[in-house]
């Protein structure tokens, strides 16, 4: 028999990025411990930091019925920033984690605890990323850059969430989805009861999915004595899970009602479509779901990014009724 040849991975591969991504393969190679720290290696964090923003843009555009291309720019505004702030969340993440990523089997190999980058020059590279935020956030209005600011709140304390509470995936909900507060904001001047609910939507949502991906980690994670929901639900997850998807739908389809007050029954009925799919996509999770799979609770914690889109084909369709 003759063995077939492997390409090699590339050096300093992060154990779970996606295979054959862009950073690993075309980016320049000084570059690539600063975009692993980034995560660009693995989109699905921005995509789930993104959504919630245009699902806020969108339901606000549904409110008040205004359309502008300054909207156009709040899209593409909110695409940037959710990949410089996610970037620098997750660095922040890895200075502040380090020694515990160097006793986790699928994170030693990060460029920190695998030794890619210094402390240091992580922290410069955090700097760089958060003034590109900030030249962002400058450019819309003063109620949104004032929600931007204190999203830095818990953007700084959820590192240290999973070291005394067994509900780390809060504040991952509340640091994530700040962007549906911030969106529905530049678009309308305030915030508003829709963005708020929705809000709290997302926040359920990312205790779905992100209870998923802790229980990749649950045997390290109790070795080291951090805590998370994934192991404080233990063998009871697909309950728990249940109730987050029941919340998810429940809150999202109010946030709907709120903001179509004053829309046709027909645009009603087809953003109130999108949560409703949204379910069913998520229940396809938990039919899907083996807590002992690893491989398949990344595919399912990615699979996240589909499960975002669909309410917001809906909402965009609603938009035009």
């Amino acid at each position: 028999m003759v063995d077939t040849p492997t390409t090699p991975e590339p050096a300093g591969q992060v154990s779970d990025a996606v295979r054959g991504n862009w950073v690993d393969h075309l980016a320049p190679a000084a570059t690539r411990p600063y975009l692993r720290l980034s995560r660009a290696d693995r989109p699905i964090g921005t995509w789930l930091l993104l959504l919630p923003c245009w699902m806020a843009l969108l339901l606000a555009m549904l409110s008040d019925g205004q359309y502008s291309w300054f909207d156009l720019w709040i899209a593409v505004g909110c695409a940037i920033g959710a990949f410089v702030m996610r970037g620098a969340g997750c660095t922040w993440n890895d200075i502040t984690d380090r020694d515990f990523d160097a006793q986790v089997e699928r994170t030693r190999s990060r460029p920190i605890p695998s030794g890619q980058v210094s402390a240091k020059q992580a922290a410069v590279w955090l700097v760089v990323q958060a003034l590109i935020g900030l030249c962002v956030l400058l450019t819309f209005n003063t109620s949104a850059i004032l929600l931007g600011v204190l999203s830095l709140v818990p953007v700084a304390v959820y590192p240290f969430a999973k070291r005394f509470t067994w509900w780390p995936q809060v504040f991952l909900g509340i640091a994530f989805n700040w962007g549906a507060l911030l969106a529905w904001t530049a678009h309308t001047g305030s915030l508003g009861w829709p963005a708020v609910v929705l809000y709290l939507a997302g926040i359920a949502w990312t205790l779905f999915y992100d209870t998923i991906y802790a229980h990749q980690d649950t045997e390290d994670d109790a070795l080291i004595g951090v805590k998370s929901t994934a192991r404080l639900f233990a063998e009871k997850t697909p309950q728990w899970l249940q109730g987050f998807l029941i919340a998810t739908v429940s809150l999202m389809a109010l946030a709907v009602v709120l903001a179509c007050l004053d829309r046709s029954p027909l645009s009603l009925v087809v953003a109130l479509a999108g949560p409703w799919a949204m379910g069913w996509h998520m229940q396809w999770q938990m039919r899907k779901l083996d807590t002992e799979d690893n491989h398949l609770l990344m595919m399912l914690f990615r699979a996240n990014r589909d499960t975002g889109f669909i309410p917001l084909l809906f909402f965009a369709a609603a938009c035009f009724l």
